[in-house]
């Protein structure tokens, strides 16, 4: 019952989230393309620089947990169960994302969203791996 719940919802959660990160939360093409590639760097910069901590929760907890639903893809394609294929191909996925911001200017080509991205499916993963345990699935 879960895993049937969990493939009718995939499809219209990552249009969801593909929705976010091009058009919505106040986005509006910028005017360069942007590219940050210190890792945690510009993290530890944003929160710096952020006054409210409505921000930096919505920000960085919400690219980690906002992603935890990508770890039980395992569900949908049984190959993505490895956690090796799981993360090589959802780290493949969010870098073209990335990069469609990038060239799209509607967003900005972080290494710090590909970091805290695949945590989340990491954790995903993890919290899948308990889930089938002790549901026995």
């Amino acid at each position: 019952m879960l895993k049937k719940f969990y493939k009718i919802l995939i499809i219209p959660y990552t249009l969801f989230l593909l929705y976010l990160m091009f058009l919505g939360m106040g986005r509006f093409q910028y005017d360069d393309n942007i590219l940050r590639i210190e890792p945690i760097l510009s993290t530890i910069k944003f929160i710096e620089g952020t006054i409210s901590w409505k921000d930096i929760i919505i920000i960085v907890l919400g690219n980690i947990i906002m992603f935890i639903p990508f770890g039980f893809l395992g569900w949908v394609l049984p190959q993505l169960k490895d956690l090796k294929n799981l993360l090589f191909t959802f780290m493949s996925a969010i870098i073209i994302v990335e990069a469609l911001q990038y060239f799209t200017r509607m967003g900005i080509f972080e290494v710090d969203d590909i970091i805290l991205n695949t945590f989340g499916v990491y954790l995903g993963w993890l919290m899948c791996r308990q889930i089938e345990r002790k549901l026995a699935i």
